[in-house]
């Protein structure tokens, strides 16, 4: 115990190893659509537009790696009109194995920006003007898919949103095994919850695939498992080859997490008082897990799930997400 005593911090832990290799996306940069490292192909039947999103986060890499596979497979719609979309390249090009949390964000979380307040409004960065030059491709778009990792290992979680056509277009793909509903962050809101994808009476949708941890080596093939679900969903691709990258790939038994309250960090002094990882689950009510400035922070129910708890905590942004199993 310590002269307060409170039990001593848990030590930070160490980086995760980085397993996989992170592809030159200088191939792709010009684009084909007026925007750099955009690439969008239009069909001669119709369909909606469909869009891939990798490196909202600079050092999320496995979203980088099944969208370059895609586009050197030489990826073509079979209907309707598909983008292909690497993000916050600025940042991804900073990585450094050394820090490698470092290049998530240039000045700030470009998956924090989406509303019109902010993108309408007078201040600027370096990932503001990147949402602002992609905004009009995101309102072209009917269904989304953005691509993320994690900072812990942690199983896949699919991030919905809080609209009851979020869960459906998570379980239309069959995986990955929990569905999060949630309203995201108090920080800002995320680019899946942008203008038409949260009002419930728009068909147009998207969803946030979390794929294991950033470097993990089975995050790649989670978030190609992914994106040709997508795609399969809309029939967006030759069926047969779609059929063949999916041979082995099998629908998983779903299950939704509600989230009943996100722990926003209030001071410089936030720690977990208490080992934590994604989706533990701490059975009892009242039960003590993090300090914030002195102030105890304890689960406000029984069989409380902790979702994706921080390792870097910061004032004014998500510690982590608590919430329960409702199915």
């Amino acid at each position: 115990m310590s002269l307060t005593g409170e039990p001593p911090a848990p030590s930070p832990p160490a980086s995760p190893p980085i397993e996989v290799a992170f592809p030159d996306l200088s191939r792709f940069a010009s684009g084909n659509s007026g925007i750099h490292h955009v690439w969008t192909f239009a069909a001669s039947r119709p369909g909606p537009h469909v869009l891939l999103q990798a490196l909202t986060h600079g050092n999320e890499v496995c979203g980088a790696i099944a969208l370059d596979r895609l586009l050197r497979e030489g990826i073509q719609p079979t209907r309707g009109t598909l983008s292909i979309v690497f993000a916050n390249v600025d940042a991804y090009l900073r990585f450094d194995s050394a820090r490698p949390f470092a290049s998530r964000c240039i000045d700030e979380d470009f998956n924090r920006l989406w509303t019109t307040e902010v993108l309408d409004g007078q201040r600027d960065s370096s990932e503001l003007k990147r949402a602002r030059e992609l905004r009009p491709l995101y309102e072209r778009t009917d269904f989304l898919l953005d691509i993320h990792s994690m900072s812990e290992p942690c199983l896949p979680l699919a991030m919905a949103g809080r609209r009851r056509k979020g869960v459906a277009l998570a379980r239309a793909l069959g995986m990955p095994e929990h569905i999060v509903v949630d309203a995201g962050h108090a920080a800002g809101r995320r680019l899946r919850d942008f203008a038409f994808f949260d009002d419930e009476d728009d068909p147009r949708s998207a969803l946030l695939i979390e794929c294991g941890q950033h470097w993990e080596a089975a995050a790649p093939a989670v978030a190609r498992d992914a994106a040709l679900r997508f795609l399969r969903h809309f029939g967006m691709a030759e069926e047969a080859w779609l059929a063949r990258e999916l041979e082995g790939s099998r629908d998983q038994l779903q299950r939704v997490v509600e989230v009943t309250a996100t722990v926003t960090i209030a001071s410089d002094d936030f720690r977990f008082t208490i080992p934590v990882r994604g989706l533990q689950t701490i059975a009892r009510a009242g039960t003590v897990y993090a300090n914030d400035g002195g102030t105890k922070i304890a689960t406000p129910h029984d069989d409380c799930v902790l979702i994706m708890p921080t390792r870097h905590p910061k004032r004014g942004e998500t510690a982590v997400r608590l919430g329960r199993y409702i199915d």
